[in-house]
């Protein structure tokens, strides 16, 4: 008797694809494209820079009309300031260090864009962000130089159900070699790596300096409360910075240990006074159910993972580190992870 061989179909999905014309999200269009799904492009004006949008809109429809696809242009500026902008000036302002690719993230990029994708009946929203999704949890990509865990640990869980990431399992340097083998893609081979907090264009000093007057000078303080020296504006520094201030009759490196927004005044000390055993975190996302956890913990994008237990409350939780860390800076992001999957986060106080 023969057996017929049957080929087994493969499954096509309607797909949005988050378009900055960039050499990441171009790849991604051009990937999903060629197995043979059904996308369309979209590209987001975030914010006012309209040179900017005008090259970027010229690169996603080169794209677009070589892969015979529709694109969107998407107004989320709106929005944008609501979510993202304003709370990275507001949260300078009150003398924390903020983290708005984290707040884009969840608002914008995983939140007002997956709701357009919804609304347009898509299957699925695809992003080139570096990322993996195993198990429905979040995990790291194979590239630990380009990894953006970190920076997606706060969407919500029910999202990761509706997005692709299809360059969590590639390096950067292949991405980039890929486009440059497809003539019409080369250009996006070499360009300039993006901005990594889109409206700053140079220094986050530029933005809050339209805002408000950020050079008042004021005092700096030792861990006694006395008057050790003199700083030109408490929203130049961040926790662990060690420029820019004098401390007088100083022979050691001091760095800045705290910030008082109301007084004007940092506090500064020696690189063992930023150590940290322990801390909280508020408005928590966890992505299981554990209220007590062993885990790892990353306290900023960079930071290498330190081991730690948490105790979930609610929306609020209490990380034991079990070695000291520095540099722990409130407005930023606490994320942890069991081995290379991120396991929740929340912001620390």
């Amino acid at each position: 008797m023969k057996i017929k061989k049957t080929k087994l179909k493969r499954v096509t999905m309607k797909i949005l694809v988050a378009m900055s014309g960039g050499v990441d999200s171009t790849v991604t269009a051009y990937r999903l494209k060629e197995e043979g799904h059904d996308i369309e492009g979209v590209y987001m004006r975030l914010h006012n820079d309209n040179l900017a949008h005008e090259e970027n809109i010229r690169k996603v429809k080169k794209v677009a009309d070589f892969l015979g696809i529709k694109y969107h242009i998407l107004d989320l500026r709106d929005k944008f300031n609501d979510f993202v902008y304003n709370p990275f000036v507001s949260i300078y302002k009150n003398g924390q260090t903020p983290n708005p690719c984290v707040l884009c993230n969840r608002n914008i990029k995983l939140g007002a864009l997956l709701d357009f994708a919804k609304d347009l009946g898509m299957d699925r929203l695809a992003t080139g962000h570096y990322i993996q999704i195993r198990d429905g949890l979040l995990s790291e990509a194979i590239d630990p130089s380009k990894d953006q865990s970190y920076f997606l640990a706060n969407v919500k869980k029910e999202s990761l159900d509706f997005v692709l990431f299809p360059l969590g399992g590639m390096f950067k340097e292949d991405v980039k070699k890929f486009a440059s083998t497809i003539e019409v893609l080369q250009e996006f081979s070499t360009q300039k790596e993006s901005s990594e907090i889109c409206f700053v264009p140079n220094t986050y000093t530029e933005i809050l300096e339209k805002h408000m007057d950020i050079d008042k000078p004021g005092n700096v303080l030792n861990a006694k409360g006395e008057v050790v020296g003199e700083h030109k504006g408490y929203m130049h520094y961040t926790i662990g910075k060690r420029k820019g201030f004098t401390v007088k009759g100083a022979h050691d490196a001091h760095y800045v240990t705290a910030i008082n927004a109301k007084t004007n005044e940092i506090t500064v000390g020696l690189k063992e006074d930023l150590n940290v055993s322990s801390f909280s975190i508020k408005d928590i996302n966890m992505f299981i159910d554990d209220k007590e956890i062993e885990c790892s913990v990353k306290i900023r994008y960079r930071s290498p993972k330190s081991s730690c237990s948490v105790h979930v409350d609610g929306t609020t939780a209490e990380v034991k580190l079990y070695e000291d860390v520095q540099g722990l800076a409130a407005g930023q992001m606490a994320v942890f992870y069991r081995d290379d999957q991120v396991v929740g986060g929340g912001w620390i106080e």
